[in-house]
């Protein structure tokens, strides 16, 4: 018997490795870019996933192919969508802007999951909610509120809305998914989003944008394509079967935390009392709506 994995560790560990995404989407932007970034991640994604996933892609291949439009439909927002649009954003605007726009997603799940399926918010989720919103807000505003009001909306800040809203609907969505086993469930919506890729990566190339190959860029889209895109991704799928997409998506604001910590690891960034404070709220609000 396999000992049972909490989800709310498997949520956490998704989002420590996404959030080392972000670090690596803007750090690298000179030398990798966005879609070459997205297209090469799945690729190593696939790599990794095709040995395990193989015998339940035979097994399961009836199931998958009945759900074909779910899983196609997950693939274009999960894999394809969503990541292309953060790295094409993350081009244009800073990382700290992007993670503030990111943590809409438990707001824009709850909105969809209100409007389309008229689920109803206790109010202890609210209150939870409310806490890690404002301790994500505490570290952009870097403890004083009139730092907001100096935050502006660039192009590649509305690139990476349009990206929340398409991982907002992915989460929503995902139940709706085939029932065929996780691992060969990710390696479909994977192959789906490469192939959906592919076809603006070649675009990118004809336009003269090339990978600057160097040990720095390859172990950046090694990270990529092992942690958040293989990893990451069994474990939010994981996570999100078990507790639901409203409460998983609060996990969503532990990404500038962890992107706090990561920076000052290895950009060598101190952190200050706000950080601290932030990253409290934040852990405490995910406490108020998981507690149970």
């Amino acid at each position: 018997m396999r000992p049972r994995v909490s989800p709310y560790l498997l949520l956490t560990l998704a989002n420590l490795f996404w959030a080392g995404n972000w670090i690596v989407g803007r750090g690298m932007r000179a030398e990798v870019p966005p879609i070459a970034l997205s297209f090469w991640r799945w690729v190593i994604a696939l790599a990794c996933l095709l040995p395990l996933a193989w015998p339940y892609l035979k097994r399961d291949r009836a199931v998958l192919a009945a759900g074909w439009r779910w899983l196609a439909l997950l693939g274009i927002l999960g894999t394809c969508l969503y990541n292309a649009l953060t790295y094409i954003g993350l081009q244009q605007t800073e990382a700290i802007n992007g993670l503030l726009l990111n943590s809409f997603i438990p707001i824009v799940i709850v909105a969809l999951a209100w409007a389309i399926q008229g689920k109803r918010v206790r109010p202890v989720e609210a209150l939870g909610i409310a806490a890690s919103f404002a301790g994500v807000l505490a570290v952009v505003a870097r403890g004083d509120p009139r730092n907001l009001l100096l935050l502006t909306l660039n192009i590649g800040d509305i690139w990476i809305l349009v990206s929340v809203v398409a991982w907002a609907a992915y989460t929503l969505l995902l139940p709706k998914r085939p029932a065929a086993h996780p691992l060969a469930f990710l390696f479909v919506i994977a192959l789906i989003g490469v192939l959906a890729t592919l076809p603006f990566y070649l675009l990118e190339i004809a336009g003269g944008r090339h990978i600057h190959a160097s040990t720095g860029s390859l172990l950046a889209i090694a990270y990529a394509g092992i942690f958040p895109a293989f990893l990451g991704f069994i474990f939010w799928n994981k996570g999100v079967e078990q507790v639901g997409a409203s409460k998983a998506g609060l996990f969503i604001h532990l990404m500038p935390a962890f992107g706090i910590l990561l920076a000052a690891v290895f950009l060598g960034e101190a952190m200050a009392a706000f950080h601290v404070v932030g990253i409290s709220l934040i852990f405490g609000g995910i406490f108020l709506t998981t507690k149970k």
